[in-house]
Formats: structure tokens, C-alpha cells, sequence
């Protein structure tokens, strides 16, 4: 039985490749970031047969001495633990250098010290910027529009100089927009959804026009197991990407046909971000990851979206529809 590591499991997408690993007979170490308050996140919400089968360790991802005792005895690690939120990245940089960059410096110093058999390193699509040819492989050039995409740029680069100096086996995962169950209001998808079910007509939202490579989580966890699982990934950084555009203002649209058609889009400028900054157009190319794995698309956008739509309807009182969550 293979032990596996996954950090930020606490969160939105380690919270369902934590489940799905143990569904699938894998041993696994959940690292959540330390709390007074013993909140795991939203491994909270798991059923207990799946988490009696977790071992839960509460760390820090930029303590390296924490970091080092969690890798010890993997097998595997999967690295997803950072900060992500955009705007927050404007006026916060210092902690996504720290977390981002010296968090991943230290996962990395660690696994080749415990001289650990597989590390995967979760990278983002905003690392390509927006796109300058579609659809967007691995061989795209990279663009730092904003304090997050660039600590991501250099966590990658740190990813491959590991690889190549050192021989540790790393493999980059580049997930495009991953969208589900569990996911926060800063996404542009559940932020639709819960305004328009606490009832709101008037749906703030940021600029329309960008349009996003959509893909639901489970395809999202699929890709990041099936990259573990082939042999041919190590030393690669592979796409997991729909490979279909849709803009933000078709999508809130179809929301609102869904949930509510009486309601309108109306522009907040408080969420707007600065034009060299947003991203505008993203669709990413799957075809390095179909040639390396077995991986497939699972979820049509519809279906991804109703399995979305009826998770928050449940789960409205974990949302604050009445701030911009950033």
C-alpha cells in the first residue's frame, strides 16, 4: 500500500484527491495547516469511513522542520498547499513568496532528503497569462501578471531545477480552472451561485469578456492520479485542461437561466482588476496529458455545474453572499 503525502488537503481540491486516493486503496497523510481552532477545513466534511482512514498531520507549509517530519516514510507526495486568490496577491505579496515559493522550496528540500519516489508539484494556468496562441500547451511561454501567477512561475522553476540538478522525480501539475463542490466564493462560479440562491437580482461581477478552460474537480483529481500513476510523467509539467473556452459573461448568463432568470449582471469596480493584470483569455491543450495517461474527461459543464449549484444550495450558510470574498 502506498503512502501518499498531499498538502493543502484541507482545501478544495486536496480535499476530494484526499477522498478519492483513499477510495481508491492508497495510504494517506493529510497535512492541514495548523489552527487553534482544530478546524481541518473541508476535510471536516468528509464521511468518517473515509477519514478513519486518514492520518491528519497539522503543520505549517513554510516550517521546514514541520514539513520534513510530514514527508518522512511517504512514498509520495502531492503538493498542493498555497495561496491562490488573485486580489488578495496585490496588496499581500509577502505571503505568497513565503508560502508559495519557500513552501514548495521546502517540500522539495525535504523529499530529497527522504529521498521520496514521486513528488508532484500543483502548478495553475495563470502561470501562461493570457494566451498568445490556443490552445495553450506546455511549451507556452510563461507571463507574471499578478503577485500569485509569479510566486507560481518560481515555484515551478524551483520544481524543475530540482529534477534536473538533483534527479528528484517531479512532475508538474498544471490544473486549468477547476470548479465543484467545496470550492470558495472567490471563484467566479460558486460567487455566481450564491448570490443568485441568497436571492440577489443583481449578480456583482468583475469584467466578462476573459473566458476560462473550465474543468469540474473529480476530472481535475482523475488527471493528478493518473499522472501519479504513469511512469512516463516524471520530469514532465502536464496540462489537465478541458480544452474548451467559456467566457465569464456566457457563464453567469446560463447561471442565472439555472437559478433565478429574473436576476441581472450589474459591473462592481470593486472587482475589476488592473487591465495588464486580468487574464484573458485561457484554453488549455490536453493532449500531452491523453498521450501520457489514461486520463479522460468525466463531466460535461452541465453536469459539473448542477452537481455545484445543488452542493451550495446545501451548504449556504458556509458562504457570505453579502461581501466580496477576495
Amino acid at each position: 500500500m502506498m503512502k501518499i503525502l498531499v498538502t493543502g488537503s484541507d482545501g478544495f481540491i486536496g480535499s476530494h484527491l484526499t477522498e478519492e486516493l483513499v477510495k481508491k486503496g492508497y495510504q494517506v497523510k493529510a497535512f492541514v495547516y495548523y489552527n487553534s481552532f482544530n478546524n481541518w477545513g473541508w476535510l471536516d466534511m468528509l464521511p468518517r469511513d473515509i477519514m478513519d482512514h486518514v492520518e491528519v498531520f497539522q503543520g505549517d507549509i513554510r516550517d521546514p522542520n514541520g514539513v520534513e517530519e510530514a514527508v518522512k516514510d511517504m512514498d509520495a507526495v502531492f503538493h498542493l498547499a498555497a495561496l491562490i486568490g488573485i486580489p488578495f496577491s496585490y496588496h499581500s505579496p509577502d505571503t505568497y513568496v513565503d508560502t508559495n515559493i519557500k513552501g514548495t522550496l521546502n517540500i522539495l528540500q525535504s523529499a530529497r532528503k527522504m529521498e521520496t519516489k514521486r513528488v508532484l508539484i500543483t502548478s495553475t494556468s495563470e502561470v501562461y497569462g493570457t494566451a498568445q496562441y490556443v490552445p495553450i500547451d506546455e511549451k507556452h511561454p510563461f507571463q507574471g501578471q499578478s503577485p500569485y501567477s509569479a510566486t507560481k512561475i518560481g515555484a515551478d522553476r524551483l520544481a524543475e531545477s530540482f529534477y534536473r540538478s538533483f534527479q528528484l522525480p517531479v512532475t508538474i501539475v498544471r490544473p486549468f480552472n477547476t470548479y465543484g463542490p467545496r470550492q470558495s466564493a472567490r471563484a467566479v462560479i460558486p460567487a455566481i451561485i450564491t448570490q443568485l440562491l441568497a436571492g440577489k437580482t443583481e449578480i456583482k461581477l468583475g469584467s466578462l469578456t476573459p473566458t476560462r478552460d473550465f474543468n469540474y474537480v473529480k476530472d481535475t483529481v482523475g488527471g493528478f492520479i493518473s499522472i501519479y500513476e504513469s511512469d512516463q510523467t516524471i520530469g514532465e509539467e502536464i496540462n489537465i485542461a478541458a480544452q474548451k473556452e467559456v467566457s465569464i459573461g456566457h457563464l453567469a448568463k446560463e447561471l442565472i437561466r439555472q437559478i433565478n432568470p429574473k436576476a441581472r449582471i450589474v459591473c462592481d469596480e470593486e472587482r475589476i482588476r488592473p487591465q495588464k493584470s486580468e487574464v484573458g483569455r485561457l484554453l488549455g491543450c490536453n493532449e500531452k496529458i491523453r498521450r501520457l495517461t489514461d486520463w479522460t474527461i468525466q463531466y460535461s459543464l452541465e453536469d459539473g455545474l448542477k452537481n455545484t449549484i445543488e452542493f451550495m444550495k446545501n451548504n449556504m450558510e458556509k458562504y457570505k453572499t453579502d461581501i466580496y470574498n477576495f
